[in-house]
């Protein structure tokens, strides 16, 4: 249990969901069509279809929103960390120039995978798209932008992409040792598949 001065915890205290429209300048939802277009494009259905807050948290993902300009000394974003316990973080920046392999980075990240531990990014920079499945295999595609941060959980399907405009800058988080391993589908018996499965359900 970490001890939390009152002032932290209202920091560290997440976006909730009945907040989350007002943020969308940040951060907003929708589920996605079925056409193999270009992975960038936003994918809306028509009409479009949001996706209700209600329903994002209800499969484990978590919303604040941060003032980059604040970075690196945000005493909210310092107070996250406290409480979620993220001793750990890089930097990652996301454009043909500045990454590496980019057209095959992009692929591996576009594949539908999970992970053993929460994926956590704080976009300080640019956007791009979380895709998130839910209970019915629907895709959900969550738009997130400068001073978003998202916490994915364990053990659910997701995977990213950049969007249209070919950029952004994130700082991932973590607790512990970094395993960035992602762990393609089909995964339906790996144990932290079935943790988060059992996890949503009881909720």
């Amino acid at each position: 249990m970490v001890d939390l001065t009152p002032e932290e915890a209202a920091l560290a205290a997440e976006l909730p969901p009945s907040e989350w429209a007002a943020a969308s300048d940040h951060l907003e939802a929708w589920y996605m069509d079925d056409s193999e277009a270009d992975q960038r494009a936003p994918h809306r259905r028509t009409p479009n279809e949001p996706c209700p807050a209600e329903v994002l948290h209800a499969l484990g993902c978590r919303v604040w929103v941060l003032d980059p300009s604040k970075y690196p000394a945000d005493p909210q974003l310092a107070a996250i960390r406290k409480a979620r316990g993220y001793n750990y973080d890089d930097c990652i920046t996301c454009t043909p120039e500045a990454l590496p392999n980019y057209d095959e980075k992009l692929k591996n990240f576009f594949e539908e995978h999970l992970h053993t531990d929460e994926e956590i990014r704080y976009v300080l920079d640019g956007s791009g798209y979380f895709d998130v499945r839910d209970l019915q295999d629907r895709w959900i595609r969550i738009w997130t932008r400068r001073g978003a941060l998202l916490v994915v959980p364990e053990g659910i399907y997701h995977r990213f992409t950049l969007d249209e405009g070919n950029y952004i800058k994130a700082l991932r988080l973590f607790s512990g040792v970094p395993v960035w391993t992602p762990i393609n589908r089909p995964a339906d018996e790996h144990p932290s598949r079935t943790k988060y499965l059992s996890a949503v359900v009881a909720a």
